[in-house]
């Protein structure tokens, strides 16, 4: 698994396709995917909507994470950091942030690779050059 986080707009994206070789039509993208397709996708962008979705659908989004490194080990996900900044007043907009997070977190230590991306220049946090 792999792991390509940083900012919106970042070159995520850009990264996956150019330096890991993935197809643009073999980039899912959180914001609308059917949940089982993660499953088996070999990248999923804006994981971090995925989680918003997983939430407002009553899915356990750390359960649905866990399932998702045993199921799918060679994915690549690309999610966006959302924690900085100011704190959101709402409590669902909290609670998204802690899961993103926390998801993020079991990605990571369960990816061979974690690389974050600022201003397109990727720097390798965990693993090998990928």
């Amino acid at each position: 698994m792999i792991l390509v986080t940083g900012g919106a707009f970042q070159g995520k994206t850009e990264y996956a396709r150019t330096q890991l070789g993935v197809p643009h039509e073999n980039i899912l993208d959180g914001e609308d995917c059917s949940f089982d397709a993660v499953q088996t996708a070999e990248c999923v962008k804006t994981y971090h909507q995925l989680i918003k979705r997983l939430l407002s659908s009553g899915v356990d989004p750390l359960d649905f994470t866990r399932r998702l490194c045993i199921e799918n080990p060679d994915a690549v996900i690309l999610m966006d950091e959302i924690g900085c900044g100011i704190i959101p007043l709402e409590k669902a907009e909290r609670l998204w942030r802690e899961a993103a997070g926390r998801a993020g977190c079991i990605i990571a230590g369960q990816a061979e690779t974690v690389v974050r991306i600022s201003c397109g220049i990727p720097v390798i946090i965990k693993g090998a050059f990928a």
